[in-house]
């Protein structure tokens, strides 16, 4: 068995050898232009690849991507749109951006970020915290970490509520879904958690007028895709005093300019796309098991590239 590797921005030596000792009789290869025009690979294991990957590569079986994010693939020129595509399914995700997720709840739940202000003008002024159980917490998005992330918070007592494209059902969530019912949900969101993925529908989903629908001083953390948000209408809305603030790790360009108006806000905390690291083990994991299924002619869940997930 022939597998390619490439990982834009990952450690190529821990994923090379992390690769030899799931799968020591197969032949990796880690991708290069210098790479053999002969030697063609079964599987390949990519995150951000070139154009250039797929022009000598003819024999793919199935592409699988390192991380849970599909978008930059799916529109990736030159991409065999007959090579099955299967993402990560948590693979070590969940319980990682949960925390980051709960980090940001946190932090505005309990003020933190008005005594953040507060030590800079040295002002002792304690304020009231919201209980979990007064405080909404919606998930926008509810696929498999989606789900993760709206169980874990109804277990601590907050009130959760989801949305998502078709229905779900999760125990003790109320569910809203379809675009008809986003604006009910918003409406009562106190924290919206945005883990929607990035398509061709998600684009700008949260723009000025979706955005002015969320409660009066509500919280935004986007972990999702960057792409779902309009980070100049986020700006205004925090501007104008309808949003109290928001915790962002992803954006449309990545890394966020340096000119951008959120930068320099208070009330915002940029983080560098951190929320759910892809873990090596965890990730080959389930990939070796993938495969395994694959070749037993067993079902595995694979990327529809017409929803964009």
């Amino acid at each position: 068995m022939n597998i390619l590797f490439y990982g834009q921005g990952l450690a190529n030596d821990d994923w090379l050898d992390a690769m030899r000792t799931t799968w020591p009789d197969s032949d990796i290869q880690l991708w290069s232009a210098q790479l053999d025009a002969n030697w063609q690979a079964d599987y390949a294991l990519l995150w951000h690849p070139p154009r250039e990957l797929f022009a000598s590569q003819h024999n793919l079986k199935t592409i699988f991507n390192l991380g849970a994010g599909v978008d930059a693939l799916l529109r990736l020129p030159g991409r065999p749109v007959e090579v099955p595509i299967i993402k990560l399914r948590n693979a070590g995700m969940d319980p990682w951006m949960f925390d980051y997720i709960h980090y940001g709840v946190l932090h505005f739940g309990r003020n933190f970020d008005h005594y953040r202000r507060q030590q800079q003008q040295r002002k002792w002024q304690p304020h009231a915290s919201l209980a979990p159980n007064a405080c909404c917490i919606g998930v926008l998005g509810l696929g498999a970490l989606g789900q993760t992330v709206a169980q874990r918070f109804e277990q601590l007592g907050y009130r959760v509520q989801g949305w998502s494209r078709g229905p779900k059902s999760i125990e003790g969530v109320d569910s809203y879904s379809g675009l008809e019912h986003l604006g009910d949900f918003l409406g009562r969101c106190d924290v919206l958690v945005n883990l929607l993925p990035g398509t061709e529908q998600t684009y700008n989903l949260l723009d000025a007028s979706r955005l002015a629908q969320l409660r009066q001083g509500a919280v935004l953390i986007n972990a999702g895709r960057g792409t779902t948000l309009d980070p100049d209408a986020l700006n205004s809305a925090l501007e104008s005093g309808h949003l109290r603030g928001a915790l962002l790790d992803v954006f449309h360009t990545e890394p966020l300019p340096g000119d951008h108006p959120l930068w320099a806000r208070s009330d915002v905390i940029i983080t560098p796309h951190i929320a759910a690291p892809t873990l090596i083990d965890e990730a080959l994991g389930q990939i070796a098991a993938d495969i395994q299924s694959l070749q037993q002619g067993l079902f595995v869940p694979r990327v529809d590239s017409t929803l964009g997930y």
